[in-house]
């Protein structure tokens, strides 16, 4: 008989970009009613505060944008109860195709964890595209390690149970449900410590406040890179690009410990058709010039290529997965 856990571990899984299906493309070519898109500065909201992995894959992606296009895409950061502040400032943005938000998987797992969201994801929003997919990492203070690798970690907490805490980006966020699912699998406890977005967690833990994080990779590389954080482990398949000489949780005992943080762009619905079809467009030549596979490859990210209705099904299928998790591992608001 399936065990909860069983069912957690499965839940859980990172998603595997080989496993993907070819999905067909959806956006066109820039000629065209969309040909003098956009007419204005385009705003796009970050639901976090600066110095978190939304707004680390954002800003360079946006900043590529504008250089191609020859109008200011204007970063919006609203953060707050893990997201959703954010994602309903969003749905009641003008849907005049210079208005988009940048969310992820935080926002398929929203659903289950604040049932009275008085925004929808699929009702309110039309899906643009996939732009990144990193592992959760496990990052610890460089100077006041909690422990030095993770079979150190988990000695220690197996023999003080309670001790340790763990920063997350707010309840309901990825960080949050790693976290929990790290606990469930390795059967010990750590103490959850909910902020409002994963920069301030990052300076906490940078400053000795909190014991540990389990990070999106995009957020941590930079700290990692300057020795002000160490990466124990992370959370993939496979060890994450640019960080060859950080293991994967599977290889140090863990074997079913594999979650991912993605991110997507989103327009409200209503926006006309030509310009959610320029922006996959231009987007799609963002994410292949050299600048952003450089940066990519430094935030350990892998670059999707998962376009309109097939992303709308893939965040769709997040939520229904996310949903299991909250179940299985009983988190909670804290």
């Amino acid at each position: 008989m399936t065990t909860g856990r069983t069912r957690l571990a499965c839940a859980a899984a990172a998603f595997s970009w080989a496993c993907l299906p070819a999905w067909p493309q959806t956006a066109t070519s820039a000629a065209g009613p969309s040909a003098g898109w956009p007419t204005k500065p385009v705003t796009v909201i970050v639901p976090f505060p600066a110095g978190g992995g939304t707004d680390a894959f954002a800003r360079p992606l946006f900043a590529q944008l504008s250089k191609q296009l020859g109008k200011q895409f204007v970063i919006d950061n609203k953060g707050g109860a893990g997201g959703t502040v954010g994602a309903a400032l969003a749905a009641r943005l003008p849907a005049d195709g210079h208005s988009f938000f940048m969310g992820g998987v935080h926002h398929a797992i929203a659903p289950a964890m604040y049932p009275k969201l008085d925004y929808s994801l699929e009702a309110d929003f039309i899906p643009v595209g996939l732009v990144s997919s990193v592992p959760q990492v496990i990052v610890v203070n460089a100077s006041r390690p909690a422990a030095s690798d993770l079979p150190g970690l988990l000695q220690r907490l197996r023999s003080k149970p309670g001790q340790l805490n763990y920063g997350s980006a707010g309840n309901g966020t990825s960080h949050h449900l790693a976290g929990e699912l790290f606990k469930l699998q390795t059967k010990t406890f750590i103490t959850h410590i909910p902020y409002r977005g994963a920069g301030p967690a990052l300076q906490d833990l940078m400053a000795g406040q909190v014991d540990m994080m389990f990070d999106g990779l995009g957020s941590s590389a930079a700290h990692i890179r300057s020795g002000r954080l160490k990466a124990l482990a992370v959370a993939g398949e496979r060890r994450a690009p640019g960080f060859p000489d950080i293991p994967t949780a599977r290889e140090l005992g863990v074997p079913d410990y594999v979650v991912s943080t993605w991110y997507g762009l989103w327009a409200p619905k209503g926006t006309p058709r030509e310009s959610v079809e320029r922006m996959q467009a231009e987007l799609k030549k963002a994410l292949e010039s050299p600048e952003l596979k450089a940066a990519w490859t430094s935030l350990g990210s892998e670059t999707p290529n998962v376009w309109g209705e097939a992303f709308g099904a893939y965040a769709a299928k997040e939520t229904r997965r996310w949903a299991d998790v909250v179940k299985s591992s009983g988190a909670r608001m804290e």
